[in-house]
């Protein structure tokens, strides 16, 4: 029997017009012992699993999901079925119409990926964790069950387990009964109906702060839990703080209590999502207890984190997608939600404009996206789990939230939220798709919203809107037409809503004039208002971002923001012009030099973490993939030299010379500049009040070795400083970005041809292999990349056991990215000729083209448009 660990959608559809789900009990023994209570024969990799299934189905053939090493047992009605009815992923059953009772135990497998139960070993202090991760479709790896989100039932876990670890599910953990050996058993009492992806198990040695949530129906348990080893980093005011704002602003929102009865947050090791929405069990990356200084952006992007997975309470796990078609509406709402919640918490305690962080980061990952060959609808055609698993990106989360902003204005707040109320009153602990909220939309708002779905869910692509202007003698507008294009071979030109602003240069400042709110439509609209009005010295498009759009400036404003970009007093009309002046360079209209000489001025006052930290990391890349090889010396000087201009000036101890600091440690690229990094781990002349703490520490230490300063007895010192996880990861890192071909034969080893790397470990071999300045000691690895495209397409040798994510970094991290020249990418065009790829290599190789075809535009046009920059 061929094995299927995909799912697709006509499948799924077959089952449930089948099968009605109604409970799933399920015992999972962590003890290290089989059946017959004898240890297993590995009892560090596997475990044992029963699962009891309540079902009611009619007369046919389907199955039960089931990834197991063994199956054990297996009883359906009374009836044992035949081991060869399992195939290692699935369990064939043959029904007859009627209620049903399947019985199934088998012997599965720890996970060292992320995927289904994860098992670790913490090196700081060999304490031991495990964990699940079940999106889309890994329940299975540890219990069967029917693994699609419309198949909800009512969960039942049962647990045995070391009688001092602390165990965690979606109910509320019960009091363990004691048993023989040093063992317990915990009994969790039933869920309501919820998909089987967001249940969830974590187990272990864990520090648990104890404590509660206030919501309408009650004070509700809410422990925070992470390894003991991270204890000290256990920011427990703050996140208690956003917990409690959030379930305030949701609960009054969404008209309705939270639906479950806790709320744990626990944080977790080499956790390959940054959170996941497990109902009363939220799940988050650890890397989000900072054991470092971080930025207010950091704290922020957590606070996002926090309320994005608590919207998902409601909207995800109380009303759940009918399939994967509306993953968008999940994720997009969730995102959306953040953003609105931490704008309220804004309001109500004093707080910044969140909108200007997700115009400043979130918008521009969709606009990414969005220009890729890939890019879909919001509302997309998943047609199995393995297209889902290839939709987690910018266009689900950015984009859709970004359009959602849009809708909300389009049939006002107040209407949103009473749909949203309607939606939740007539489907809770159901299934819906998006047909159902927009008709509880238009309900609502008594407006028609097809026109709106056409235009923003199911088409792609961004819209791009400059200026056409004309002037009299007097300097007054003759003429002020906005002209819209679209992308793609078949562009949609959309109705935007957007604010025309106008700004005066002042000796101190950009003065705001006024603005003019207007809807653009078709090709070219024209701006009556500001026809007759003296021109400015800066026009802004979509000031205050009310639309998805991309921005051109008219050569007037241009020269203004090149020069006075700092002076714009509104953050948020800053935003608009930094996202302006970064798409004209991506799209080879502004140089690189021209774009650093912009960021270094425009730093000089900005004061939005969030701006900053993207600005550099932008700046970063116009210094290296973005110019000509022949430029890049010249133009990486001159950005660290601006770089230590600016950090000179920074206010000790402040955001800004904090991120000032880490871009100057990555850009870094002379021997002066490596000995002044290598005298800040000496501790010296390090500016006033910067930290040089573990994880900057590693920033250098990785410097350092890219540079070829340090060899791997420096790298071993410091993992010897740093015994935890994150610092064998940085070490791991560090050792790939060895500026020595010895290292990078090992780096490249690990990276493709070891499945028992764990997936953090891998990220950071990966994502340290190539580095700008080792071109000649990486010439034979891009004909590799082939080969390893070719292995992971054809899913041979050590890719025969490694799941989508490590798939995934490999296909992404490992493209020459610094050598992917136009005759590269001839190669890569005949090596593609004619092959049937899977669509995940598929899609990460025309992705990868086309960020090298853009990047080879803008070092062409730099080439073009101007001399070579000198540096300082």
């Amino acid at each position: 029997m061929t094995t299927t660990v995909n799912i697709t959608r006509a499948e799924a559809q077959q089952r449930s017009h089948l099968i009605v789900s109604h409970t799933c009990r399920v015992t999972v023994d962590l003890t290290g012992r089989g059946l017959d209570d004898n240890p297993l024969d590995d009892p560090d990799a596997t475990f044992i699993s029963t699962s009891t299934v309540r079902f009611s189905s009619g007369t046919g053939q389907s199955w039960l999901d089931f990834i197991a090493d063994e199956l054990l047992d297996a009883w359906l009605d009374g009836v044992q079925l035949p081991r060869e009815a399992h195939d290692g992923t699935r369990l064939t059953l043959d029904l007859e119409e009627g209620e049903h009772q399947l019985t199934v135990t088998g012997l599965c497998r720890y996970s060292r990926t992320g995927e289904g139960l994860h098992r670790f070993v913490d090196p700081a202090d060999q304490k031991i964790y495990l964990y699940t991760q079940f999106e889309t479709a890994d329940a299975r790896r540890m219990y069967a069950c029917f693994d699609q989100p419309d198949l909800k039932a009512s969960f039942e876990l049962t647990v045995v387990a070391p009688q001092d670890w602390k165990i965690y599910s979606n109910s509320p953990t019960p009091t363990p009964t004691p048993g023989p050996d040093g063992f317990a058993m915990w009994e969790f009492a039933a869920t309501p109906p919820i998909a089987s992806y967001i249940t969830a198990l974590v187990a272990g040695e864990f520090h648990v702060h104890s404590g509660t949530v206030h919501s309408a129906k009650g004070d509700l348990g809410a422990d925070l839990v992470c390894r003991e080893s991270m204890a000290p980093h256990l920011d427990i005011e703050r996140i208690r703080t956003t917990t409690q704002r959030g379930f305030e602003v949701y609960e009054q929102a969404f008209g309705r209590p939270y639906p479950f009865d806790k709320y744990d947050q626990l944080f977790l090791p080499e956790y390959n999502a940054g959170a996941m929405e497990n109902a009363g069990c939220v799940t988050f990356r650890d890397e989000y207890l900072f054991r470092s200084r971080v930025t207010e952006a950091d704290y922020a992007k957590r606070d996002n984190t926090i309320l994005h997975e608590l919207a998902h309470m409601w909207f995800g796990d109380l009303v759940t997608m009918r399939w994967w078609d509306d993953l968008w509406l999940n994720e997009s709402f969730a995102e959306w939600a953040a953003y609105y919640c931490q704008g309220e918490i804004a309001k109500r305690y004093d707080g910044d404009d969140p909108w200007t962080s997700f115009a400043n980061m979130r918008k521009l990952w969709a606009y990414r996206q969005d220009q890729l060959p890939t890019t879909h609808p919001i509302a997309a055609d998943m047609v199995d789990l393995a297209t889902v698993d290839q939709s987690f990106d910018g266009i689900t989360y950015a984009k859709g939230a970004s359009v959602l902003k849009q809708l909300v204005a389009y049939v006002g707040e107040p209407q949103f939220l009473d749909g949203v109320r309607a939606y939740f009153d007539a489907h809770e602990w159901g299934n819906t798709q998006f047909s159902d909220l927009l008709g509880a939309l238009e309900q609502a708002s008594g407006r028609d919203l097809s026109e709106f779905s056409a235009q923003w869910l199911e088409s792609t692509g961004v819209n791009l809107v400059r200026p056409e202007v004309e002037v009299d003698e007097e300097g007054r507008f003759t003429k002020f037409d906005v002209i819209q294009t679209g992308a793609g071979a078949d562009p949609v030109l959309r109705t935007h809503r957007m604010a025309v602003s106008q700004y005066d240069l002042h000796p101190d400042d950009l003065v705001f004039r006024d603005s003019h709110e207007i809807d653009i439509s078709g090709e070219r609209t024209t701006v009556e208002a500001l026809v007759g009005q003296k021109r400015p010295d800066l026009v802004l498009l979509n000031d205050r971002d009310l639309s998805y759009v991309k921005v051109r400036l008219d050569d007037r404003s241009l020269a203004t923001v090149k020069e006075h970009l700092a002076d714009i007093s509104d953050p948020l009309a800053r935003a608009v012009v930094w996202t302006s002046a970064w798409d004209a360079w991506r799209d080879a209209e502004m140089s690189s030099a021209d774009y650093v000489d912009l960021v270094l001025r425009g730093l000089r006052t900005e004061d939005d973490p969030t701006a900053i930290l993207n600005q550099l990391r932008q700046a970063h890349l116009a210094v290296t993939g973005y110019s000509a090889p022949e430029q890049r010396p010249a133009l990486r000087a001159k950005l660290v030299a601006g770089l230590a201009e600016l950090l000179k000036g920074a206010r000790p101890g402040s955001d800004l010379q904090l991120a000032l600091a880490d871009a100057m440690i990555a850009a870094v690229d002379s021997p002066a500049g490596a000995e002044l990094l290598a005298g800040w781990l000496r501790g010296e002349e390090v500016p006033p009040e910067l930290p040089i703490d573990a994880d900057r520490r590693w920033g250098i230490i990785t410097s350092l070795a890219r540079l070829g300063i340090i060899g791997s007895g420096e790298i071993d010192a410091e993992a010897a400083r740093d015994q935890t996880i994150s610092g064998a990861e940085s070490a791991a890192g560090a050792r790939a970005a060895l500026a020595d071909p010895e290292a990078k034969a090992e780096a490249w080893r690990l990276a493709t041809d070891d499945p028992d790397v764990p997936n953090g470990t891998h990220l950071a071999v990966a994502a340290n292999f190539w580095k700008y300045g080792q071109e000649e000691l990486l010439r034979d690895y891009p004909d590799a990349y082939l080969r390893l495209c070719e292995q992971i397409a054809d899913s041979s040798g050590s890719w025969a056991q490694r799941g989508h994510v490590a798939r995934q970094t490999a296909l992404l991290y490992l493209w020459p990215t610094m050598l992917a020249d136009r005759e590269w990418l001839a190669k890569v065009d005949e090596w593609r000729e004619g092959r049937e790829l899977p669509e995940q290599v598929s899609r990460v190789l025309r992705e990868s083209y086309d960020n090298a075809e853009r990047a080879l535009r803008v070092q062409e046009f730099g080439l073009t448009s101007s001399a070579p920059a000198q540096s300082n």
